[in-house]
């Protein structure tokens, strides 16, 4: 019995004997886990490799990528040929003569939902073209604008194109789609240039209809010459003052219904159509002071400050019944044919001499009624002034009785450099006439 023990036990009496145990568990579910797992590599591998794209797929995705190059590239040629023979070649070159530009305008909806601080860009094409670009010379510049103004036809209609100057770097392109999106923003008015408008793709630009005889003060200096025997269309009586009085009055009420104060009424801000009807335009300071709320005063304070009220000479902010009182300087300028407002006081001691109760001087060839209407504007205390709509009603009477007989004259011709120096310009500018 024993001897079948032993041969059965692995383990002999008397030695150091170990046994192993296996478990299936434990060898075959970890090996099944690493099959599966290579299993679904391989699997991956496989259909990665597998999923090419089909030689019809690469043959339309080549051809759209060269026609997108194509297109680039006809773009960039176009750009070239708009830079070398656009808009902003040479005046004395005038390549543009008889150019045709397509010109692609931001649609109105667009504009008015969009923010003025980021003009959109989504754009429509507008029907029209611009012919006979030629380059607008300036009465008289003070100071450098980041624009350029042209004469060009669109649509069979004369057209006056704001131009973005190419040199304007970012924050001044910015500023002027701005400027664009607060035009659109005020609406249509008879008594207001009409926006046609504004490219915004390729060279900003802001297109506006152009008026005959362009701005008043321009007008009113043609006005002083001696046209004997003749009826000149640019003739003033103080009819027309009326008249045109009336007109930038009901601009300005629109404006202010739009909580805009203007800030620049004067001459230079009145533009003249051929029926000799005014339009007021000017709304560049308005818009700045709407983007700094007010808190800077930019360069263009400075040239106004012959047409500013006591209180805005005095730092403090615009009010309506400030443009009250720049439209009483304005009926100055009109009856004395362009004058500068207080010739003989400068305008760094302006407020000083207001502060002594000074008012402005009649002119020699006003009527009391019309100097009436100027003295009710010019009061030193804004509450004093007469109301806009009380001022459109004096005006409108005052167009009814007026002498349309009597043409308005001055002796003395235009000396630019006196007016300039007069108006103040020259105390602050080192000005060039152009």
């Amino acid at each position: 019995m024993s001897n079948s023990t032993n041969t059965t036990d692995p383990c002999t009496p008397g030695t150091l004997c170990g046994v192993l145990f296996y478990e299936v568990e434990l060898i075959v579910i970890p090996v099944l886990f690493l099959v599966a797992f290579l299993t679904t590599l391989i699997i991956l591998f496989v259909l990665k490799c597998s999923h090419k794209p089909s030689p019809l797929y690469e043959h339309h995705k080549n051809e759209k990528d060269d026609t997108q190059h194509h297109h680039n590239t006809h773009r960039h040629r176009n750009s070239n040929r708009r830079h070398l023979q656009g808009i902003d070649a040479p005046a004395e070159l005038n390549p543009m003569e008889h150019e045709v530009i397509p010109m692609t305008a931001q649609s109105q909806h667009d504009m008015q939902n969009s923010r003025p601080a980021v003009p959109q860009h989504t754009t429509v094409r507008h029907p029209g073209t611009f012919q006979m670009v030629s380059p607008l010379p300036v009465t008289f510049s003070v100071k450098q604008d980041n624009f350029t103004l042209h004469r060009a036809v669109m649509d069979s209609q004369p057209v006056i194109l704001r131009v973005l100057k190419e040199s304007a770097n970012a924050r001044e392109r910015q500023s002027f789609l701005g400027f664009s999106q607060f035009l659109s923003e005020l609406g249509p008015h008879p008594s207001l240039p009409k926006l046609l408008g504004v490219e915004t793709v390729h060279t900003p630009l802001i297109v506006v209809e152009q008026l005959e005889h362009r701005d008043l003060l321009s007008f009113l200096w043609r006005c002083r010459q001696d046209h004997t025997g003749q009826a000149p269309p640019c003739d003033m009586t103080e009819k027309r003052i009326f008249t045109m009085g009336a007109q930038i009055g009901s601009a300005l009420e629109y404006l202010h219904s739009k909580n805009c104060i203007h800030g620049n009424v004067r001459a230079r801000s009145v533009l003249v159509g051929q029926d000799l009807s005014v339009k007021l335009w000017g709304l560049g300071p308005a818009y700045h002071r709407q983007m700094s709320a007010g808190s800077i005063r930019d360069v263009e304070d400075i040239e106004m400050r012959k047409w500013q009220a006591p209180e805005v000479l005095g730092r403090q902010p615009l009010q309506q019944s400030s443009d009250i009182w720049s439209f009483g300087i304005l009926l100055y300028e009109m009856v004395t044919l362009g004058e500068p407002p207080f010739p003989n006081i400068m305008a760094s001691e302006l407020l000083q001499h207001l502060q002594r109760e000074n008012t402005i001087k009649r002119p020699p060839n006003c009527s009391n009624t019309l100097y009436s209407i100027i003295e009710s504007c010019c009061r030193w205390k804004p509450k004093k002034r007469v109301l806009l709509a009380e001022l459109i009603r004096k005006l409108q009477s005052g167009e009814r009785s007026a002498n349309d007989q009597a043409v308005l004259r001055v002796s003395e011709p235009l000396d630019m450099e006196k007016y300039m120096r007069e108006a103040g310009y020259g105390e602050s500018f080192n000005y060039a006439i152009l």
